[in-house]
C-alpha cells in the first residue's frame, strides 16, 4: 500500500488528554510522564490556532475516573497508579488548551477515545477521514485511539513533537508501532502547520493553471 497524502478527505484535530497533570510529579498524579510537557503544550497551541483558522473541527479528550474507582477496570493492573480522578488536581484540562464554543469535549473512562464515548458518532457527523492526534500518553491513550481509528479505516496522523509517553523508550516504541500500521502516520508539527495553513489559504482562480 503506498504512503498516503498527509490529509485525505476531511481532517479532525484530536487533542488527547492534555490535562493539567502532565507535568506534575508521579506521586501526585499516579502516572509517569516523559519531560517536555510545557514545550508540547506550546507547540499544540500553535497547531490549535492554525486548525481553528482553517476551519478544522477540534475534539478534546479528557480521561476522568469516578472517585469510587468503579470505572478503572484493569487500568491499575500494570504500572499505573490511581490517576485522573474527578475533582482531584491535575485531572482538569490544561488551561492553555480549552475547547471553544462549537468544539467537542469528550470525557472518557478508558484509554481509547472510541470506548464508551460518542466519538464515532461525532466523526460520522463531521464526515471525517483523517484524524490528527496530539497529546498523551503516546504509548497508552494516543496509541490505543490510533489503533482503534486504524481498524475503523480512518487515516491517522500523529504529531511526533506534540505527543509524550510514560518514558522515552515507550514513546519511541509506540511511535514505531503506529508507523508500522500506517506508513506516513508520523508527522512533525511543522508539517501539520503547513497543511493547516494551506487549507486556510483560498486558491485564486486560475492559480493552478
Amino acid at each position: 500500500m503506498p504512503k498516503q497524502p498527509l490529509i485525505v478527505g476531511n481532517p479532525v484535530f484530536v487533542v488527547v488528554d492534555m490535562q493539567a497533570g502532565g507535568d506534575m510529579p508521579v506521586e501526585e498524579v499516579g502516572i509517569d510522564h516523559m519531560p517536555g510537557y510545557a514545550e508540547r503544550i506550546a507547540r499544540t497551541q500553535k497547531l490549535l490556532a492554525a486548525a481553528r483558522a482553517a476551519g478544522v473541527p477540534v475534539v478534546f479528550f479528557q480521561e476522568v475516573h469516578r472517585p469510587s474507582g468503579i470505572d478503572f477496570g484493569r487500568e491499575l493492573d500494570g504500572t499505573e497508579g490511581v490517576h485522573c480522578v474527578d475533582g482531584r488536581p491535575g485531572t482538569e484540562l490544561h488551561p492553555a488548551l480549552l475547547p471553544e464554543p462549537g468544539e467537542f469535549h469528550i470525557v472518557k473512562r478508558r484509554y481509547s477515545g472510541f470506548i464508551g464515548t460518542d466519538f464515532e458518532i461525532v466523526l460520522s457527523g463531521l464526515k471525517a477521514s483523517t484524524l490528527i492526534l496530539v497529546g498523551g500518553l503516546t504509548d497508552v491513550c494516543v496509541h490505543y485511539t490510533f489503533a482503534d481509528a486504524h481498524q475503523r479505516d480512518f487515516y491517522v496522523r500523529v504529531v511526533t513533537d506534540c505527543v509524550g509517553g510514560s518514558s522515552q523508550y515507550r514513546h519511541d516504541a509506540a511511535l514505531d508501532a503506529m508507523e508500522y500500521l500506517q506508513a506516513g502516520a508520523l508527522r512533525t508539527s511543522d508539517e501539520i502547520l503547513a497543511a493547516f495553513h494551506a487549507l486556510a489559504t483560498p486558491v485564486l482562480e486560475g492559480a493552478a493553471r
